[in-house]
């Protein structure tokens, strides 16, 4: 099931729905970060802007996400 958070991007109201393991991830690195949920995400959606990723920011979080677990795991070898 999926949970959707509200917040402001840029000073626009969105709401991104992902699956909760997800959030764990991104509110994880976040924190590791010292940067606020909706810092990390307004800087994720303007790496995904400059990149050129036409895919929505939901679908552009999940691979992020899962890009930092595999990162994670990689370190662990």
């Amino acid at each position: 099931m999926k949970k959707k958070r509200s917040l402001s991007l840029h000073g626009h109201r969105t709401s991104i729905a992902l699956e909760p393991e997800f959030w764990d991830v991104i509110e994880a690195q976040a924190e590791k970060r010292q940067q606020s949920l909706a810092g990390l995400l307004a800087e994720l959606d303007d790496q995904r802007v400059s990149d050129g990723n036409s895919s929505g920011l939901a679908s552009f979080l999940r691979v992020w996400a899962f890009k930092q677990v595999k990162l994670q795991l990689a370190q662990k070898d």
